[in-house]
């Protein structure tokens, strides 16, 4: 089976956040941090060159693929925030409807900036995915 490449690193959070150029972003990022962080008990810890994680838990697919993901995570890319909620984002259409501004892609939801969105909603969303996550994989 091929080693898994998205996987925990040494790289500081911080250190990652404060190479980031615009300072918008690197204030979203650190908020999103806060937000996870508290939604999960577990500090942030790179997964890759690119990702925030919080936590982690093992899965297992019945075709025998396996590996280790977050609970929850994001990515601050150059257009919007990659948000990594785990499961289908149908799951949350009732909270998506109070989110505000976003799109969605294959298992991703995408955030421009924070200011576009429901801050309660937003929590209410991470939240639920990690107590999804938990009750699905405990």
């Amino acid at each position: 089976m091929p080693e898994q490449k998205t996987k925990p690193t040494d790289v500081r959070v911080e250190s990652y956040l404060a190479g980031l150029a615009d300072a918008r972003k690197r204030a979203d990022s650190q908020r999103l941090c806060e937000l996870m962080s508290v939604a999960t008990g577990e500090p942030p810890v790179m997964w890759g060159p690119s990702i925030i994680g919080f936590g982690s838990y093992h899965y297992r697919y019945e075709s025998g693929h396996e590996g280790d993901t977050p609970l929850v995570a994001f990515a601050p890319r150059a257009k919007a925030f990659s948000l990594y909620l785990n499961g289908s984002l149908e799951d949350y259409e009732p909270i998506l409807a109070k989110l505000g501004k976003y799109k969605t892609g294959k298992g991703c939801l995408y955030i421009t900036r924070l200011s576009d969105v429901d801050e309660e909603a937003l929590d209410e969303l991470i939240r639920d995915a990690v107590a999804r996550v938990r009750a699905t994989n405990a």
